[in-house]
């Protein structure tokens, strides 16, 4: 699986509508609401790179009131909760 975090920035006067339509879309798994530089950011998650191109410039962007997205793909995840499932596995509590 391939995790996308796009930051993005909108019409500030529309952020909880945007961010609904962009949370509806397939493949976004979730958006947040944010302080600082950008106003959301949505983490996408695909099972191929090719994907990306289909879901981030070819319907985030295309949302109206979405004015700039910057897109950093993730390489590795790194997660308290999956280390803690791994050191439990096969413990019983």
């Amino acid at each position: 699986m391939i995790t996308a975090i796009v930051l993005i920035k909108t019409s500030v006067d529309r952020i909880p509508e945007i961010a609904e339509s962009i949370a509806a879309l397939d493949s976004v798994s979730e958006v947040y609401s944010v302080t600082g530089t950008y106003d959301l950011i949505a983490l996408v998650r695909v099972a191929r790179h090719e994907t990306l191109a289909d879901v981030i410039p070819g319907r985030i962007s295309k949302i109206p009131g979405v004015e700039v997205t910057d897109t950093h793909v993730a390489f590795r995840t790194y997660s308290q909760h999956d280390l803690e499932a791994a050191f439990a596995i096969g413990l019983d509590a």
